[in-house]
């Protein structure tokens, strides 16, 4: 809803952030790129699209099965390789329409940008998102990279979506994907995360700590041993046929969609190509004046990787100045061979940003919200608990 001049979010005490200072943007300067139309929409841009330092983005009216996925390059637009890969015509959203399973679809966003020089952006799939195993991916026109936004882009965004496991649903203002938007790069000083690691800010509940890797970057860890032998450890996909709408929550039975597998001698074999849903052993914690993103595990050290790399929010799992509570939920894959997991293997890593104004005025898990607060291994939103949990 917009107020009387026309505008969203209007400039209430403590609502507007200068936009001063180098890193991710909190939801108070992106408050202000929307006011400016930095950021705008076909549609009124709903407040709580605005997490705690990033923006959900919206699937607009038409989408276009392509042939393979694609990047645009320098001087061509997302439409024009859309017609060269035989995208069109369009497919309609409006009433609902159905992503097949390893098909490759680009969406036209809603949300569009007019970015300065000195701004630029970034995206991932939203948790929910990863959990189904959905591969999305922003796209610009003019890019040569997926998932980044040049500075002083101005134009429309696209998305590619490339459902892995499962049919999905899909509609107008389906959200599957976040974008955040930073001023510099943001990097905190080595001996500034040295000391918040080391006070348990970051991470918690794991002893001894494992070395920083490169002196910035926070090891994450799988937990194969849960509550005890026969407790939940993971989640394997099954391949099924069933659709998923995506606009559903609490709603589909687990046991249709996965296997559950068990605790016992702390290993795991992954199957080739196959999804799993883990778990950390740690819990992880993103103090207020920074945000986190997840690191993927790199193929020196195996053939399988966290296969979508998480964004979050300050204040995920963070309150009365330690980490607690929170799991990070790892959506791993195996590519090309088996490969054998142990417990408390290291699998990815955290990069910790600073908050380009200094601090967030809003917070993960408070006042908004937020699904993941406090989790432990945990499916998506949108199936059931499993019986017993």
């Amino acid at each position: 809803m917009t107020d009387t001049n026309g505008l969203l979010f209007p400039p209430e005490a403590g609502n507007v952030v200068p936009a001063r200072g180098t890193g991710v943007m909190p939801s108070g300067m992106l408050q202000n790129l929307v006011r400016s139309r930095a950021v705008s929409s076909v549609l009124d841009i709903e407040p709580d699209q605005i997490q705690p330092a990033s923006l959900d983005l919206r699937l607009g009216k038409q989408a276009y099965r392509v042939r393979a996925s694609f990047l645009p390059g320098q001087g061509r637009t997302v439409m024009d390789r859309v017609a060269q890969l035989d995208g069109l015509p369009a497919i309609d959203l409006t009433g609902g329409a159905v992503f097949e399973k390893k098909a490759v679809y680009v969406v036209e966003l809603m949300e569009a940008l007019h970015l300065d020089a000195e701004t630029y952006g970034a995206a991932n799939p939203k948790s929910s998102t990863g959990r189904l195993d959905i591969l999305t991916r922003l796209i610009t026109d003019d890019a040569t990279e997926f998932d980044r936004v040049e500075p002083g882009y101005k134009g429309k965004l696209y998305l590619e979506v490339a459902p892995l496991s499962f049919p999905i649903v899909v509609r107008p203002g389906v959200r599957l994907s976040q974008l955040r938007l930073h001023r510099g790069l943001g990097e905190l000083p080595q001996k500034t995360v040295a000391k918040y690691y080391k006070e348990g800010q970051l991470i918690g509940g794991v002893e001894p700590l494992l070395p920083l890797r490169g002196g910035l970057l926070v090891p994450v860890t799988v937990d194969l041993k849960g509550d005890g032998p026969g407790s939940v450890v993971a989640y394997r996909a099954r391949s099924a046929s069933n659709k998923i709408d995506v606009g559903r929550t609490d709603f589909y039975d687990p046991d249709q969609f996965w296997d559950p597998i068990h605790a016992s001698d702390g290993r795991l074999s992954l199957e080739e190509d196959a999804f799993y849903i883990l778990s950390s052993r740690e819990d992880v914690g993103v103090p207020p004046q920074m945000a986190a993103e997840m690191v993927p595990y790199d193929s020196r050290s195996g053939e399988f990787r966290v296969h979508y790399a998480g964004f979050f929010d300050p204040g995920f799992g963070w309150a009365d100045g330690r980490a607690q509570g929170s799991k990070a939920v790892l959506e791993v894959r195996s590519y090309g061979v088996p490969f054998t997991l142990e417990h408390g293997q290291t699998v990815g890593w955290l990069r910790y940003t600073q908050v380009a104004s200094g601090f967030a005025t809003a917070l993960y898990g408070v006042g908004v919200e937020s699904n993941y607060q406090g989790q432990g291994l945990r499916l998506a939103k949108h199936f059931k608990r499993w019986p017993g949990q």
